[in-house]
This record gives structure tokens, sequence and C-alpha cells, in this order.
């Protein structure tokens, strides 16, 4: 039997070695922890409102209330991945709001506290949501299921986040719950940037994040970039700002 080598022409040989050849780049990476687990290496953020303690990266404080958004950053960017952690959010009620996030494809705002870009939210009445923060200042995809995104949650425990971005399209879930599936229709968004965990202004609150691993994906090619599209500018202190859903109006008799 003739091999496949003698019935293949010269040309399909080279192009067949060569899909061979790259086959090894288009897999993806094997996940990578982003956390030693007992120091902030590989991130930055304030000091005063980012440290680890329990061996969990942790934002907030349990005494004083949060008097601005306060994020801590990866020092890398990445652009598709597949990131996995365990964020845990408690808070003293009727302080103020107790809300976190965790940002990706985000950027610093200059001369200023803020990040730019994507955020999966955390926090009552916000589970599930990606909201875009300091660029478009709101909701842009609710969840595929609120009612199920909230029964998913483990109110003041572990949750579990995934997130997951390929091109246009992110995806997340928590707790295995299938919360998010958005696809970016605009080409001027940039699909890479730092990951970062948010510890929300108001309240008394304090965000533990725990087991962050990232897989990085195949790029994209020709996808847009911050480079491409422009870095954040200052941000206009008229902004919209995310507030705390209205409580429910006891019922009158």
């Amino acid at each position: 039997m003739p091999s496949l080598r003698h019935l293949l022409s010269p040309s399909l040989l080279l192009s067949f070695s060569l899909v061979l050849s790259l086959a090894p780049a288009l897999r993806a990476a094997p996940a990578t922890s982003l956390f030693d687990g007992h120091s902030l290496a590989g991130w930055e953020g304030d000091a005063k409102w980012w440290r680890v303690a329990d061996g969990a990266l942790t934002g907030g404080s349990t005494t004083e209330k949060v008097p601005r958004n306060f994020f801590l950053a990866t020092t890398r960017s990445f652009q598709n991945f597949e990131l996995r952690l365990q964020l845990k959010l408690t808070g003293v009620p009727n302080t103020g709001m107790i809300n976190s996030g965790v940002q990706i494809r985000s950027l610093r705002v200059p001369a200023d506290t803020e990040m730019s870009g994507y955020q999966v939210d955390a926090g009552d009445k916000w589970w599930g949501k990606l909201y875009d923060e300091s660029r478009r200042n709101k909701v842009i995809a609710e969840p595929l299921d609120a009612v199920a995104a909230d029964a998913a949650v483990k109110k003041g425990d572990w949750n579990d986040y995934r997130i997951r971005t390929e091109g246009p399209r992110i995806r997340a879930w928590i707790n295995g719950v299938p919360t998010v599936d958005y696809t970016e229709a605009d080409p001027a968004i940039a699909a890479d940037g730092q990951i970062a965990l948010q510890i929300h202004s108001g309240g008394i609150a304090l965000v533990q994040v725990k087991d962050v691993t990232v897989e990085e994906l195949p790029p994209t090619p020709g996808a847009p970039t911050w480079d491409k599209v422009g870095h954040p500018k200052p941000r206009d202190p008229n902004a919209k700002k995310k507030k705390a859903a209205p409580a429910a109006t006891p019922a009158t008799k």
C-alpha cells in the first residue's frame, strides 16, 4: 500500500507540515497561578486598602467606610483567557454600598483610583451583571437568568468565579451557573488589558480573593488593543457612578 507521503503532492505536504509546526502555538497554555498565597507579587494597588490576610488577597476594611473605588491589578496584561478564582464579599449592613467585582481587559485611569474596562460584578442586586467601569458607565449585560444567578451565590461565603474571554465574546459563571454571555459589537473597545479586583466605595466592606488561576488562550489576530484604540483619559467628575439598588418599599396596610 502506498504511503501518505506518496499520495500527497509536494505542495500539500508542505501545507500539512506547516499546520503541524504551528499546532503547539495554537494550543492554550496550561493554567498558572496569579497569587502565591502570601504576598502581592505580580499585583499593584493602594497598600492602605489592599493586602494579604488569611491567605487571601484582601481589600477594604472591617471598621472604616471605603471612601473611593480601589483596585488591585495584575502587573501583566492579558487578552484571551480563562480566569478562575474564589471570591468572598462581606460587610456591615446599612453603612453604604457593599460591592466588588472582577475587572478584565482593563487599564488604570490617569490620576485616579479608577480602572476602565469590563467588570464582572459582585454584590447584592449586582451578582452576575457585566458592567463597563469608567468607560460607558453602565450595565452592558444583565444576567442570563437573574433568579438562577442570585440563587447560586453563597452570600457571605466563598464563590467560584469563572470568566472566559475569546475574541469579542465574554462569558462568566458563578458557582457553575452561567451568568454572562456577551459579544462586543464596538470595534473601538479594547480586547486586552489587566485583570483586577475591586472594593467599591460606600460602606464598611471587605472582599477576599484566593485560588486565582489563569489559562491563556491563543490571541485573536487583529483584535483591538488599548494601544490601538487609545488609553483611558482622565475621568469626568460628572460621570455617572454605579449606585446601590434602592431598598424595597415596605408594604403598607
